[in-house]
């Protein structure tokens, strides 16, 4: 969590270098919130597990690791829509 909070308070002034415009902007941006809004869901449901059923559990660890792949994934797109955007501000798309 406190990894993405860092590369908020980094992106949201480097974007606005960065972006080729309002709307990519909006996008690189928007996408790192999602990442946090993934991540504070994860955290819950880890937490929950946790408070449930406090010994380990073959179906608490697979929901766990569907979590954390969840989280990858919204981290997939974020690089995704930054990589894109400053391949269009830098005239390689």
């Amino acid at each position: 969590m406190r990894e993405e909070l860092i590369a908020l308070a980094i992106a949201v002034p480097l974007g606005l270098w960065a972006a080729p415009n309002a709307a990519w902007y909006v996008a690189m941006i928007g996408s790192l919130f999602v990442v946090l809004a993934v991540e504070l869901l994860n955290t819950a449901i880890e937490k929950l597990s946790d408070h449930v059923s406090p010994e380990w559990r073959t179906n608490i660890g697979l929901i766990k690791d569907y979590g954390s792949a969840a989280v990858f994934f919204g981290l997939c797109l974020a690089g995704l829509v930054w990589i894109v955007a400053l391949a269009v501000r830098f005239g390689f798309l």
